[in-house]
């Protein structure tokens, strides 16, 4: 996964208040682990032997016992460094998508393609005090990876401390509320017919700082209702009330929904796939998205 600019910055990177997220629990490595079962008291005292003996960390110690694996020890971290993620299986999360790699395998070499992807965004956009905390991120057509990127994109925000809403806009064929394991009943159609306020937005259990606006049920007609001066004034409102608003939409190529979404917006990430995308396809998106006066801030070339 790389990410192309269209516009080069030399603007300083801005920063989120990381201190949200990097606030060390007082509690030991050795108590997450006997709460998360992997250890009993009596693991306890033989890991404290061997760490006092061999003058090693508590985790290196358990590890060489063979009483966790330092996958166990890597999450029992994440927990101690109130790092958000989900573990598979723990009572609630069952119902997301594995797609949620950033969630459910914080140290995987995907994941941290996705965290050089936010850091590529907070240098070339992230920018609240201009208005610029809201992203639309389309492709061209289905099946290259848009919902995955923005999902994941979401988690990775909040993972920095960021309050974040991940809006599905895609009213034709939504993935959102599916991915994470929500119900479907309520959302953004639903919000823009005045059938229901913001109670529609679901927070994601397991990973507390970010919430989920799902598509709702599909209405008959997505472009109107995103061309309606509500939409356009929900999106303000939810920019003003969360750090980061990451929106998915339906593909660009095929319906007009991705330029309204990204007039109102302001800002947009293009997914593409590698070998599977036409080039044509691609810059065609771009300059659509440029001519409504939206910014394209880059292009994700996606390998999967």
């Amino acid at each position: 996964m790389t990410i192309h600019s269209h516009h080069p910055s030399s603007e300083k990177v801005l920063t989120i208040d990381a201190q949200r997220a990097l606030v060390r629990s007082e509690r030991p490595i050795g108590a997450i682990l006997v709460e998360d079962g992997k250890l009993s008291a009596r693991e306890i005292e033989r890991v404290l032997d061997v760490q006092r003996t061999q003058g090693v960390r508590f985790g290196d110690a358990a590890v060489r016992l063979g009483l966790v694996t330092d996958e166990e020890v890597r999450y029992a971290l994440a927990k101690q460094y109130d790092f958000p993620h989900l573990v598979a299986d723990k009572s609630g999360t069952s119902g997301a998508s594995r797609e949620l790699v950033a969630a459910f395998a914080p140290f995987h070499p995907r994941t941290e393609e996705l965290r050089a992807l936010r850091t590529q965004l907070l240098i070339r956009w992230y920018n609240p005090d201009s208005g610029r905390n809201g992203l639309v991120v389309t492709s061209p057509e289905s099946g290259e990876g848009r919902s995955y990127v923005a999902a994941n994109l979401a988690i990775v925000f909040s993972q920095l401390g960021a309050r974040v809403l991940l809006v599905d806009a895609d009213l034709r064929k939504p993935r959102q509320a599916q991915i994470f394991g929500l119900p479907s009943g309520q959302g953004l159609s639903t919000i823009l017919s005045g059938r229901t306020e913001h109670q529609a937005t679901f927070p994601v259990a397991g990973l507390s700082r970010l919430s989920v606006l799902p598509a709702g049920p599909l209405p008959p007609n997505p472009q109107e209702l995103l061309s309606r001066p509500a939409f356009a004034a929900l999106m303000k409102d939810l920019q003003s009330l969360y750090d980061v608003v990451v929106i998915d939409t339906p593909p660009a190529r095929r319906y007009a929904d991705a330029q309204s979404i990204t007039f109102r917006a302001g800002d947009a990430l293009v997914v593409a796939r590698k070998n599977h995308t036409p080039v044509e396809a691609t810059s065609k998106v771009i300059r659509e998205l440029a001519g409504t006066g939206a910014r394209v801030v880059g292009t994700v070339i996606n390998d999967y």
